[in-house]
């Protein structure tokens, strides 16, 4: 290459750069501005004391039951209604599950299984409970029939194994029970799948089942509750804060002087929320299953609002993803639809990051990401969901990302610095009441 064209492609990439550079501070001096709108914080906790002061006088529809929607029929009848039930309870119920399918057996039809329907046709979205139910729709599980024989074992073991759970008053994970019989159930989302399904035929919870997942969610911040009977100070947990335990019949004595609860949906926001030391600066309590929420997550954050009575508020990626793990701890899954009244917890505020927040804090493009082709699959199916129509700000931000075909974590705000979540970006959205 000669020395002519080396000095003009290196003029070219400097002329290039420098005209990046002055689009990058320009973002980062719009992003140090908006420091200079924050309200001292005594402003900004008034703002929360009064959202708190609303949430607690609110009689919310996380109250209401499947009776509420429909006074005048049986809700049993129409819909599949799961309830704690106690160890005598529980077990009472598989003695006569199993005496009925002896009984079947000395008469010489064989044994079979009436097992509720699960699938996705079967669950329905009731939009005055903003939640989705299981109706009421029951398929046979015969073991003489070629096609159900191994699914009406599998039923039979896992009926055996809950039996000697119960009477020895242990609780057990779901991996426990996987290795128990790996020959018959061959891998554990087919023991886990059947595993929800004796909870539908027996009617109880599955904790009442005494199998538990491992744990998964973390707490940290103005909470102190009893685990066990040991006394928790999530305050004085570290970064990594204190584990959701898996069993939460265990958690007693709740006690919080926090003004909301955030949720987060990843490990990585959680521990910068925690490391500042956020709920001090803001009282509040932090939580996050780390992805996808688990069923001990679910059951705590709902035990935490109907207790505390506080508002809770969620930051999530501005993705479809984010999106969808909102709506699991609002209005449930459909893999356990049967559990809703336990699981969910409405009236959840989407805080951030959402899809038009990119360009009011000015995120750089290059910390904002494509949509794949799957990502936009799983967008347009959102806004055909029921609970989705019934929120037109979630409709207008999912048709905002669908347009812009745009999608950004929420570190990409750790592009204006490490700590401009916990300092500026979340601390302006409480004070300008910023959530849908």
């Amino acid at each position: 290459m000669s020395e002519k064209k080396r000095r003009a492609g290196a003029s070219a990439a400097g002329a290039a750069s420098s005209s990046k550079k002055p689009r990058a501070s320009a973002a980062a001096s719009y992003a140090e501005s908006l420091r200079s709108k924050l309200r001292p914080d005594a402003s900004i906790l008034a703002t929360l004391r009064s959202l708190a002061s609303a949430s607690s006088s609110k009689s919310k529809a996380a109250e209401k039951s499947l009776a509420d929607h429909d006074p005048s029929a049986d809700p049993t009848a129409s819909y599949i209604v799961v309830a704690d039930q106690d160890t005598t309870s529980v077990t009472s119920r598989i003695n006569r599950l199993v005496l009925a399918a002896a009984r079947s057996i000395l008469s010489g039809r064989g044994f079979s299984f009436a097992v509720p329907s699960r699938a996705s046709s079967n669950q329905v979205y009731l939009p005055d409970l903003d939640r989705i139910v299981l109706l009421r729709r029951e398929s046979a599980r015969p073991f003489a029939n070629v096609a159900t024989a191994r699914k009406a074992t599998v039923t039979a073991r896992v009926l055996s194994l809950v039996h000697a759970v119960l009477r020895r008053g242990i609780h057990v994970t779901k991996r426990d029970l996987f290795y128990t019989d790996v020959k018959l159930f061959g891998d554990q989302a087919q023991s886990d799948a059947v595993l929800d399904d004796v909870s539908c035929m027996l009617g109880c919870t599955r904790s009442s089942l005494h199998v538990v997942a491992s744990e998964k969610g973390v707490v940290v911040g103005r909470l102190v509750f009893a685990d066990d009977g040991d006394r928790i100070d999530c305050t004085r947990m570290g970064v990594g804060g204190k584990a959701i335990p898996p069993n939460i019949d265990r958690v007693s004595g709740i006690e919080s002087d926090a003004l909301f609860i955030l949720l987060v949906e990843k490990d990585a926001a959680f521990m910068r929320l925690a490391e500042d030391r956020f709920y001090n600066r803001f009282p509040c309590i932090i939580l996050t299953a780390k992805g996808q929420p688990d069923v001990a997550t679910r059951l705590f954050l709902r035990r935490l609002k109907v207790e505390l009575k506080l508002p809770v508020l969620a930051l999530v990626d501005s993705d479809p993803y984010g999106l969808k793990i909102l709506s699991v701890y609002m209005c449930g899954s459909k893999n356990m639809s049967y559990d809703s009244a336990n699981l969910t917890t409405p009236d959840i505020k989407w805080l951030g990051v959402r899809p038009s927040d990119l360009d009011k804090y000015r995120v750089p493009q290059q910390c904002r990401l494509p949509m794949t082709d799957h990502d936009i699959k799983v967008g347009k199916e959102l806004l055909e969901e029921d609970f989705v129509k019934q929120n037109e700000g979630w409709v207008k931000e999912l048709e905002m990302m669908l347009r812009t075909k745009q999608k950004a974590e929420i570190q990409a705000l750790s592009s204006f610095g490490f700590q401009y979540l916990t300092e500026v970006y979340l601390p302006l959205k409480l004070q300008q009441q910023d959530w849908i």
